[in-house]
């Protein structure tokens, strides 16, 4: 690997980054990241990278505000340090879910972040599933948009699970749900759902057929897992047997965990996009291979086109 391709770790993964480095057989960058008393970030690149090709590691998950302030004040350090191209790598790209104004007077947060990543001298931007694909049009640099889709599908494939129906937890993952089923060859169904607040949902019909079938619930984020939970107490009344979960993204905290943990779900996969994808039936996913693979081929200014297919 060229000697000017360097991985910076920022405290929000720093397991995914060594994972990363690993794949690439490099070590990441010597730096120093510390919160003075009064919380304010500071860091420092101890290497030399004049001249390098940098890649900073750091999904903007809880603390989402904390994460993304430190990543600002790294690509600020690595900019002044004469980097030659700095690439934002967001495994989990937070506030993507504020990417329009729904009501009155709101802000749109996403394209926010987007121009915070631009003006402090980030490149290019490396990602995993946005919630919104139009998030990618909100930046006036190059995004490289990566989807688990083909990493999850393989960890399905490998469960042998017959009888397969696979089913979106609320409409608008409908997209989702049909490229899953096209891949694994199985039929799809609907959960219909109403948002009580943003952390309750109720789920009150099913359109297809789950009776006496085994099921595969897809969507790209949880959190509180409301949706998710809420659709799988539902599919069981609809004579569902088996209740499986693949997300993206597993932004878990401790009511999520515990909803998973009491619901009818199996199993819930999620790649390791961020370090909240654990608990009792969480099954965390690497996608650190996929990440370094891009990663090489952008150093190496090589087409990523192939990483793009979602047929897994």
């Amino acid at each position: 690997m060229n000697e000017s391709l360097k991985i910076l770790s920022g405290s929000a993964h720093p397991t995914l980054a060594q994972s990363i480095a690993k794949n690439l057989n490099i070590d990441l960058c010597a730096a120093e990241l510390t919160t003075f008393p009064d919380g304010e970030t500071f860091v420092q690149i101890h290497e030399n990278i004049r001249g390098g090709d940098v890649f900073i590691v750091q999904p903007t998950c809880p603390p989402t505000n904390q994460n993304l302030m430190e990543l600002l004040i790294m690509v600020d350090a690595v900019r002044r340090a004469s980097a030659s191209r700095i690439t934002a790598v967001l495994p989990f790209f937070g506030y993507a879910r504020q990417d329009r104004k729904d009501r009155p007077r709101v802000p749109i947060t996403a394209k926010l972040v987007a121009n915070l990543l631009v003006a402090a001298g980030v490149n290019r931007v490396l990602t995993v599933d946005l919630h919104a694909g139009q998030i990618q049009g909100f930046f006036d640099i190059p995004v490289d948009h990566l989807y688990a889709a083909p990493v999850l599908m393989k960890a399905i494939r490998e469960r042998g699970i017959n009888d397969l129906v696979v089913v979106s937890p609320d409409v608008g993952g409908i997209k989702m749900t049909h490229a899953f089923a096209k891949a694994l060859g199985a039929p799809m169904a609907i959960v219909a759902k109403n948002r009580v607040s943003a952390e309750e949902v109720e789920a009150h019909s099913v359109i297809g057929d789950v009776a006496g079938k085994n099921v595969l619930l897809v969507d790209d984020l949880t959190e509180t897992a409301g949706t998710l939970t809420a659709a799988s107490d539902l599919l069981l009344k609809h004579g569902a047997k088996k209740i499986y979960a693949g997300v993206s993204h597993a932004v878990l905290g401790e009511k999520g965990r515990n909803r998973i943990l009491k619901s009818p779900i199996v199993e819930l996969l999620a790649t390791n996009s961020t370090p909240q994808a654990t608990g009792e039936k969480v099954t965390a996913l690497d996608i650190s291979p996929l990440l370094a693979q891009a990663i090489a081929r952008i150093h190496g200014n090589e087409s990523v086109t192939s990483l793009f297919d979602t047929r897994g």
